[in-house]
């Protein structure tokens, strides 16, 4: 078994090797391709008209020295190194405005043309920070000038925690000045600006996401990172003598603490949880705060030397291990985004701590800042993709979604086609029960007597009678198929002619008065059944009356009362007859009529009320507000 794991174990070695020497050669080509460009971006300045041998005044002796020129002290603002030189206005150039350009200083610097002063960069609060690279250009009033030898001094203020530095200066026509003067504008001043707007548009787009999205904190440290980098870019520490250690602790303090929040900001984006002993990382940034706001300066600066520099270090180093560490384990395009943006600012890190330390000769250009927006734009990127794949998932299953919904639709119609055309079979089958069995409980029963009687030899006129009446019932039973369109009082209409024609040879006069205007009710649900068994309660109480009562007149009234719960028609007819006996529920004919009437009246939900005396017998129909579907209502 060991044998079989060790087999195992060394191919997924090789695939681990082979997958992270690719990557390293990557990130070695992407490290020599930052060097190459920011030796390719360094502005190219006038040096026609450099002037770089001065004499320094400095700790009471005096020296020469050549520009570039790194001082010998750290903290100068009492008496600040001095600079002494000439340079020559040629007379031929007379009509041509001359200027003092400055590309780089730390951290302040005062110029004079002749002993009299012409620029002072502590005006400028932006031109007063080393990571600024701010450069500073003065025009020369043509009334200071001289043909030939004129003296400039420049003093160079330093406040610490770095050695003072001073570039080489030139001087000479403006126009031949401001070319270099602009291009290290545009790419120390502008730029930053432009990155920093960015960078707070990106702040204020990750806070609403993460108010959005709480359960993704990852777009709230981001906020949090990102209004740092705002604070920093914006805020200038005040300039000494003015003394203000707060403002400068935080604004020194904000490098190492967002570039933590930057380092938990990756670890959450890769979907890692943040190990608590991660907090080691903003003890540093923290200190800093402490120092500026026990003690002024310049123990923030130097705190901020000792440790924010090194702990922003550490974090691009943890960043782009974990961005490695991501696409070997991943391979995904946004941690393989990030971390070659993580060397990118890594290595532009590297460059400024050998200028720091003064490793690199005659130097002293900070970059990282601006390489910073790298890391932006590789975290920009980053959410982008994560959130073009979010849309891509949620199109993907929306699309599936309407497909299943569709497929389902299908489903439910077929279903519901075939349950309506077993409901319609169901319902026709029904029908055709219903109607065979009135036809056999009516027209069945008279085709019988005719045939008995027939038989029996019995008088035409019987036979004729039953024949009528077998007669009678089919027309009732066709009528009744026909559509009313839920409206009985056109059922009752012909029920009425019939009526009338049954009752005009026995000299009985039929009284009809509907009530309401409307008749009864509509019932859209009303089906012949419903109508057949109603017309045969009518029809077994006329024949009752003429048969048993010996009524004279006949009152049918029809109406439609409301009692609360919605309105209900009321059929009533009532005779002068003879009346008779209702607890009679023997097996006479009456009695087996009556109890057919009160099934039939069960079997619509209507309620049969029957009255009977010596001044004549009353049947009052209440039909119900909705006719049930099942003639089983009956129970």
């Amino acid at each position: 078994m060991s044998e079989i794991a060790a087999r195992a174990a060394v191919p997924r070695h090789r695939l681990r090797l082979a997958r992270i020497v690719p990557y390293l050669l990557l990130q070695a080509l992407i490290v020599i391709a930052t060097m190459l460009g920011l030796r390719l971006l360094e502005p190219h300045d006038p040096d026609d008209f450099a002037v770089s041998e001065f004499s320094l005044h400095e700790a009471g002796a005096t020296r020469p020295v050549t520009l570039p020129h790194f001082t010998a002290s750290r903290y100068s603002l009492a008496d600040p190194p001095l600079y002494s030189g000439k340079f020559t206005f040629k007379p031929d150039a007379a009509d041509t405005t001359w200027s003092v350009f400055l590309p780089r200083f730390s951290n302040g610097a005062e110029i004079a043309v002749n002993g009299v002063a012409i620029l002072d960069s502590r005006r400028d609060p932006t031109a007063n920070r080393p990571d600024r690279n701010t450069p500073e250009i003065a025009v020369i009033p043509p009334s200071l000038l001289h043909d030939g030898s004129n003296d400039i001094t420049v003093r160079l203020f330093v406040w610490g925690p770095l050695r003072g530095f001073l570039d080489t200066v030139y001087v000479g026509p403006d126009a031949a000045l401001r070319p270099a003067y602009e291009t290290r504008t545009l790419l120390f001043v502008t730029l930053p600006v432009v990155f920093s707007a960015w960078q707070s548009i990106l702040a204020v787009i990750l806070a609403i996401m993460w108010l959005m999205r709480r359960h993704e904190p990852v777009y709230g440290v981001l906020a949090v990172a990102m209004v740092l980098g705002v604070v920093q870019a914006f805020l200038t520490p005040p300039v000494p003598p003015a003394t203000s250690s707060r403002l400068a602790a935080v604004l020194l303090s904000s490098a190492p603490i967002e570039s933590a929040l930057i380092v938990v900001s990756t670890v959450l984006f890769l979907g890692w949880r943040w190990p608590r002993y991660g907090v080691l990382l903003f003890v540093p940034g923290l200190i800093v705060i402490a120092g500026g706001l026990i003690a002024g300066p310049p123990l923030p600066r130097i705190l901020f030397l000792l440790l924010g520099i090194p702990t922003v270090g550490l974090c691009l180093v943890l960043t782009a291990g974990i961005a490695a560490y991501a696409v070997l384990r991943r391979k995904d395009v946004a941690s393989f985004t990030l971390g070659c943006a993580a060397t990118i600012v890594l290595t532009c890190w590297a460059h400024d701590m050998l200028s720091v330390f003064e490793i690199m000769p005659n130097e002293r250009t900070f970059v990282s800042r601006l390489s910073y927006s790298a890391l932006l734009i590789a975290i920009g990127a980053g959410l982008t993709w994560r959130f073009a794949r979010a849309l891509n998932q949620v199109d993907s299953f929306a699309g599936q979604l309407v497909a299943r919904v569709r497929e389902a639709e299908e489903r439910l119609k077929a279903s519901f086609a075939r349950e309506e055309a077993r409901a319609r079979a169901a319902a026709l089958t029904n029908e055709r029960t219903r109607l065979m069995r009135d036809l056999h409980d009516g027209l069945g029963g008279q085709l019988i007597s005719i045939v008995a009687l027939s038989e029996r030899g019995q008088e035409g006129a019987t036979i004729t009678d039953a024949a009528r009446a077998a007669l009678k019932d089919l027309r009732l039973v066709i009528d009744s198929m026909d559509d009313i369109g839920g409206d009985l009082m056109l059922a009752l209409g012909s029920w009425r002619e019939r009526a009338a024609m049954q009752l005009r040879p026995h000299d009985i006069a039929l009284d009809w008065r509907v009530a309401t205007p409307q008749g009864l009710p509509l019932h859209p649900e009303l089906r012949p059944w419903h109508v057949i068994q109603i017309v045969r309660i009518l029809d077994q109480a006329v024949t009752n009356a003429v048969k048993h009562a010996a009524a004279r007149h006949i009152a049918v009234a029809i109406e439609t009362r409301d009692d609360g719960q919605g309105p209900y028609g009321v059929i009533s007819i009532a005779d002068d007859g003879k009346g008779f006996e209702l607890a009679d529920e023997g097996t006479s004919p009456t009695a087996r009529g009556l109890r057919n009437m009160r099934s039939r009246a069960a079997r619509c939900g209507a309620v049969l009320d029957l009255g009977s005396d010596t001044s004549g017998t009353r049947v009052r129909l209440q039909l119900p507000q909705v006719f049930p579907d099942s003639d089983a209502a009956a129970g």
